[in-house]
């Protein structure tokens, strides 16, 4: 592994108006580590992963990506991230190819064609490539938009809650493709209200509460039975 970190969150704060939404966060994360960040509603996971993805800036502390200063670099570093959130980003009036294709253009992804059919196929949408997105279903737009978020073949991936809207075959679509991205060396930090499958696919994981990290772990050090009660303790339950 590199000496330095993928990603590095240093005493990273965020306030809108007189509200603290992130307290002094700090974590890193090596080539290939997967964290899972688990907290209640309002706990500020999303807006944290959207300091991680440049949508917005902190108002204390620093986020580096392979040692590069998020906001000083912010254009250059997100062609490196791919992100999955409940908005799918996708145009409903082009089809599945269409969309990619204009991703990939963005991006300037090499051999684009082919890389289009790899991730199409990758999330189990080769019959309806060529159909316009605003027939699929809401499971189907968000394959689609996985599709879209590792066609640049990104450094690191973002995931806000990226198992809701899909069925079992697509859950485990979505478990392979994490493990394979691993194995790739690629880095993923995702958000979720799953345990069993945060805990499952992570190297780490934290607890985030009104937006302090409050617990974080090695996901190997505990069973999802203790992860749960730790959970509730934290949380008062």
């Amino acid at each position: 592994m590199s000496e330095t970190p993928v990603l590095a969150v240093k005493d990273l704060s965020k306030q809108i108006g007189e509200k603290n939404i992130l307290n002094g966060i700090n974590f890193s994360l090596e080539q290939g580590q997967v964290l899972s960040i688990f907290g209640p509603n309002g706990a500020g996971k999303t807006t944290l992963l959207k300091i991680l993805s440049t949508v917005i800036d902190s108002s204390e502390g620093e986020v580096l990506f392979e040692g590069r200063i998020k906001e000083k670099k912010a254009v250059d570093i997100s062609k490196d991230i791919g992100v999955i959130s409940h908005s799918t980003f996708l145009y409903d009036d082009l089809t599945a190819y269409e969309n990619l294709e204009f991703y990939g253009q963005l991006y300037e992804v090499e051999d684009l064609k082919e890389r289009i059919f790899t991730v199409i196929e990758k999330v189990g949408l080769s019959f309806c490539v060529h159909d316009l997105v605003r027939t699929f279903s809401r499971g189907m737009k968000q394959r689609l938009s996985i599709a879209r978020a590792i066609l640049h073949l990104p450094q690191l991936l973002l995931l806000d809650e990226p198992y809701t809207g899909l069925d079992q075959h697509a859950v485990e679509m979505l478990n392979v493709l994490l493990s394979n991205l691993a194995m790739a060396q690629r880095t993923v930090v995702m958000v979720t209200h799953n345990f069993e499958q945060g805990l499952k696919l992570s190297d780490k994981f934290l607890i985030l509460v009104e937006g302090s990290i409050v617990f974080a772990g090695a996901s190997e050090d505990f069973s999802l039975a203790e992860l749960q009660t730790k959970y509730k303790e934290l949380l008062g339950d």
